[in-house]
C-alpha cells in the first residue's frame, strides 16, 4: 500500500510521541527471564521462580555465568548474586509479602559487552493503595485555578500547513492564549474539509521538548484532532531548536518551582489542556459532545488528569501514566516519574512544602474523581513508570474501565496494544 510521504511522518511521529514501538528483531545475545506463571500474577507470599536463558544466535549458551538482582521495582535489590547456568538453564526465586511489584534483573557479559533481561512478578497489583494525601482544599485550588483562567480571552490563530494538508484534511499550526494574558499554548489542528459535524481528540503529550506533526490519520476517519504541545513555543520548528531547549531553558522543567502550587510549571500545562478543550468547543465542525483524550506517559498523566479537571471530556485512553503516586519514594517503594523524591532527588527535592505542592498534582488525587470511561494499557517491567504508581492511581478511578496488561511491556507499546487502542476509541467516537 502507498503512504503519503506526510502521512507516513505523521505516523510515524505519532508512534514516537507516545512511546511506541513495533516489534523490535533480537539482538544477537538475548538474556530471557520468564516467570513461571503465564500471566506473572502471585498471591501475596507465593513464590515466584524466574527461569534465566541466555542465548546467542538464538541458542542456548552453556555454562554462563550471570549476575541477578531481585527487589521491589526502583528499590535497592533484597537478594542478588552469581548463578552459572547449567545447560543454559538458571533458576532464582523471590516473593512479596505485599501487594506490589518484584523484579528480577539479570545481567550477562559477552564478549566485553554486558547484556540484560527482566521480568517483573506483579503480588495482587489491583489492591495497590496510593501513599499521597489528598488535600482538603484540593478542588478549592482548581475550581478557582480554572475560573481564573476562563477570563483569559482565547485569543486564537491559526496557521495553515499546506504541506501537512491531505485531499480529506486541513491542518494548522493553532496558537493559544493559556491561563494567564500572554502565555500561549500550541498545537497541531487536522480537522476534516468535508462541511459537517465531527468528534474530536485531544491528543496530550509524553515528556519532553519536540514539534509534533498532528494526528492526520484519525483526522482521515472524520474526527477532529488537537495535538498540543505544553511548553508556550510553536510546535513547527527544526528539531535541534527543540534539543536546545531540552538541554538548556527546559532542562528539568518538571521540578520547576515545585515548592508553591500556584508556580509550579505543571499548573500552565493542566490548564493549557483544559484551555484546549476550550477552542476545541469553540469549532463550528465539532458536534459538541463527542470528545476524547488520550495520551501515553505524561500524556497518559494529562489524560487522566484533563478528564477529572473538565466534564466536557467523556472518554480517556491512558498508557502508562506518569505523575502518579509521587511520594512512593517516602513509603519504602517506587514513586510516578519524574521520581522526584528517589534517592539521588530527595536531598533537594523531599522538602515538607514540595512534598505538599505534589499532592496538588499528583494523578492519583485525579484518578480519584473520574467518571468517564477509559481505555488503559501498560506492562510490568516499565522502568520509567512504575507499575507499583500508576496501579495506584487505576485503583482509585471508580468509572467504568477496560485494562489491557501486555506483562513483558515497558515504556513503550506492542501494535497489538496500539490496534486496541484505536478499535476502543473509534468505538467512542460513533467511528
Amino acid at each position: 500500500m502507498f503512504i503519503r510521504p506526510l502521512m507516513a511522518l505523521s505516523l510515524l511521529l505519532s508512534f514516537f510521541y507516545f512511546g511506541l514501538a513495533q516489534s523490535r528483531p533480537p539482538h544477537p545475545i538475548q538474556v530471557l527471564v520468564s516467570p513461571d506463571k503465564p500471566d506473572w500474577n502471585y498471591a501475596i507470599g507465593e513464590e515466584a521462580k524466574f527461569t534465566v536463558r541466555v542465548l546467542q544466535h538464538q541458542v542456548p549458551i552453556k555454562d554462563v555465568e550471570v549476575t541477578y538482582s531481585v527487589g521491589l521495582e526502583k528499590m535497592p535489590p533484597t537478594n542478588k548474586g552469581e548463578l552459572k547456568l547449567q545447560n543454559g538453564l538458571g533458576e532464582i526465586k523471590g516473593t512479596l509479602k505485599q501487594a506490589g511489584f518484584l523484579r528480577c534483573e539479570v545481567k550477562v557479559n559477552v564478549d566485553g559487552l554486558e547484556y540484560r533481561g527482566l521480568a517483573t512478578a506483579a503480588y495482587l497489583p489491583e489492591t495497590i493503595k496510593p501513599t499521597q494525601t489528598l488535600p482538603d482544599d484540593f478542588w478549592d485550588f482548581w475550581n478557582k485555578a480554572k475560573a481564573d483562567a476562563a477570563k483569559v480571552p482565547l485569543d486564537a490563530k491559526l496557521i495553515l500547513l499546506p504541506e501537512r494538508c491531505t485531499e480529506k484534511v486541513d491542518v494548522y499550526q493553532v496558537n493559544l492564549q493559556n491561563f494567564e494574558v500572554g502565555a500561549r499554548l500550541y498545537g497541531i489542528l487536522a480537522k476534516p474539509k468535508q462541511e459537517g459535524k465531527y468528534p474530536a481528540v485531544l491528543s496530550v503529550p509524553g515528556a519532553g521538548i519536540r514539534p509534533y506533526a498532528g494526528i492526520v490519520d484519525l483526522a482521515e476517519k472524520g474526527i477532529i484532532t488537537l495535538q498540543i504541545g505544553i511548553h508556550g513555543i510553536p510546535v513547527t520548528y527544526e528539531t535541534t531548536l527543540y534539543d536546545d531547549l531540552r538541554a538548556g531553558a527546559l532542562k528539568d522543567y518538571q521540578f520547576f518551582n515545585m515548592d508553591d502550587r500556584d508556580q509550579y510549571y505543571y499548573k500552565r500545562v493542566y490548564l493549557g489542556c483544559v484551555r484546549a478543550i476550550d477552542y476545541l468547543y469553540s469549532l463550528p465542525e465539532f458536534d459538541g459532545s463527542t470528545l476524547a483524550v488520550w495520551g501515553g506517559s505524561q500524556g497518559g498523566a494529562l489524560s487522566i488528569v484533563t478528564a477529572a479537571l473538565d466534564e466536557r471530556v467523556k472518554s480517556l485512553v491512558s498508557l502508562y501514566p506518569a505523575l502518579c503516586d509521587l511520594t512512593g519514594y517516602l513509603h519504602g517503594r517506587a514513586g510516578g516519574w519524574p521520581h522526584m523524591f528517589n534517592e539521588w532527588n530527595a536531598p533537594f527535592m523531599a522538602k515538607e512544602e514540595k512534598i505538599k505542592v505534589s499532592a496538588y498534582y499528583d494523578v492519583v488525587n485525579f484518578a480519584r474523581f473520574v467518571k468517564v470511561p477509559g481505555f488503559y494499557t501498560w506492562g510490568y517491567n516499565d522502568e520509567t513508570c512504575p507499575p507499583t504508581s500508576y496501579y495506584a492511581a487505576y485503583n482509585q478511578i471508580k468509572a467504568p474501565k477496560e485494562l489491557f496488561v501486555v506483562q513483558e511491556t515497558g515504556h513503550w507499546t506492542f501494535p497489538e496494544q496500539q490496534a486496541k487502542i484505536t478499535e476502543w476509541l473509534l468505538g467512542r467516537l460513533g467511528k
